[in-house]
This record gives C-alpha cells, structure tokens and sequence, in this order.
C-alpha cells in the first residue's frame, strides 16, 4: 500500500504572489470550503493508501503543498527541497524535521541549486526519474539528483509560467502510461516524452490542463484528480484507468491540486 504525507490547510491561504495562478487571488480563498475539500480529499486518499501527516506552520501557508517538501529516495534518505522564493524557503527546516524523526537520511544538493522536491521530480512506472526544470528547479539539479539516486534522470524543459511544476503538467500512470500537456514543454522536452512513451502518452486538452487534470494521484488503475473532461476520461478508461474527481478549486487558487497536495514516502 503505497503511503503519502499530507498537512492540513490550517493556516492555507493566498497572501503572495509567486506563480501566475495567484495573481488576482491574493485574500480570496474561502478557508472554510478549503477544509472541507482538503478532508474530502484526505478521505478519498485514505481509503486506498496509507496518510501521515506533517504539523502545518502559520506563516507558511503553502506548506499544505506537501509535494515540494522533498523527493523520497530508496533505502529511506530523501532530497530535501531548497526553494527558490524566500515566500517558502522556511518550510525546509520543518519537512527535514519530519524525515528525521521518520528515520529518513537526509540527502541535499549542492547550496546554490534551486531544486522543488516532487514537484520538479517524478518517478515512472519503470523506476526513471523525470526532472522538470526552467521556473522552479536548476537544470544543475539534474546531474546531482542522478548521482544520489544512482539511476537515469531524464530532463524536461518547462517554457510556460503556468506550468511552474513538472507535477502540474505531466504524470506518469501505472503500466508505462503517461498524462501530459504539450504546450508546457519545449520542442525537444515534447520529442523526448514521445520517444519515452511512444503510443502510451495521453495528451491532455487546454480545458483539461487548466483545470489542472495532470495534478493527479495514480493508485493503480485511479487517477485522483481535480476534473477530467468526458474526452480524457474515455482516454483513460481505454487503458483501463478509471478517474475520480476531487474538488480541491480553493486550492487553484494557489496553483497546485491533488497531486500538490501530497508527498508519496
């Protein structure tokens, strides 16, 4: 049973602007309906996996995106992440707590590399490793990343601001099958992905991206995701996938989904 980290939208709220869904949002979030959706989502999640959960912080209201507190390696170390906006640079001392208390080894890369946990990294089916870089996370990442994890790093190049995380617009299925969006990648990140996964990618719309339909938990054969278009779910259950829609539109607001709102230890 596969095991995610979790934090409760205590204190979860658009106070900043560091990404360009929450330019506009800045006091908007209903933090109420935010509860209400997290939990709706932490029960889905718990119902198929196992949750821990890392105490929220005030003052650090986009540590309910659990995604980019590091990236969870074998043999139990993990690469804590070094953020690149001051706005979330104090979240790192409380996720490297967390994995020490845990037992986990902490792994860090060198000082002036920017690098956003699971986030920017993320493992396929066959046990690659698929680093996004060009907002958040240095290229420089990536050659570092593959000598502690001993393995391949493939590199993918994101061009638009709104798509600031790999996890935003890509995400590897069971069974060698991938969700993506095109438009997030340049051209020779998009070849890469096509000669990678060939006749199993499933690109996804403008309308399903936007509605942040990548951002997805795969448990299986569930994708866990905020909203897929009949288009995509079709797609999906062609290949025996079947989605389940979660609400989680406060936390747009902010920029991230389902996929955000959880770290898989």
């Amino acid at each position: 049973m596969k095991t995610f980290l979790m934090c409760e939208p205590r204190y979860f709220e658009v106070s900043y602007v560091i990404n360009p869904w929450m330019t506009g949002n800045q006091g908007l979030v209903n933090m109420e309906l935010a509860a209400k959706q997290w939990k709706n989502f932490h029960d889905i999640l718990s119902s198929k996996a196992s949750i821990r959960l890392i105490e929220p912080v005030a003052g650090l209201p986009d540590m309910v995106f659990t995604a980019n507190g590091g990236l969870v390696c074998r043999d139990h170390e993990v690469i804590v992440s070094s953020f690149r906006y001051p706005e979330r640079q104090a979240e790192s001392p409380y996720f490297s707590k967390f994995f020490e208390d845990s037992g986990y080894r902490i792994r860090r890369l060198n000082s002036d590399i920017k690098f956003e946990g699971a986030g920017d990294a993320l493992y396929d089916s066959n046990g690659q490793v698929w680093v996004g870089y060009g907002h958040r996370s240095d290229v420089e990442a990536l050659d570092e990343i593959a000598a502690i994890l001993h393995t391949r790093v493939n590199g993918l190049t994101l061009v638009d601001p709104r798509w600031y995380h790999l996890d935003t617009a890509f995400c590897p299925l069971a069974n060698g099958y991938v969700i993506a969006y095109e438009k997030a990648f340049s051209s020779q990140s998009v070849n890469k992905i096509k000669n990678e996964f060939s006749d199993k990618i499933i690109w996804v719309s403008d309308q399903d991206a936007n509605n942040f339909a990548c951002n997805a938990v795969n448990i299986g054969n569930d994708v866990i995701l905020n909203k897929a278009s009949d288009e995509l779910k079709v797609a999906l259950s062609k290949h025996k996938f079947s989605v389940i829609e979660v609400d989680v539109s406060e936390f747009i607001k902010a920029g991230g989904a389902c996929k955000c709102l959880t770290l898989e230890l």
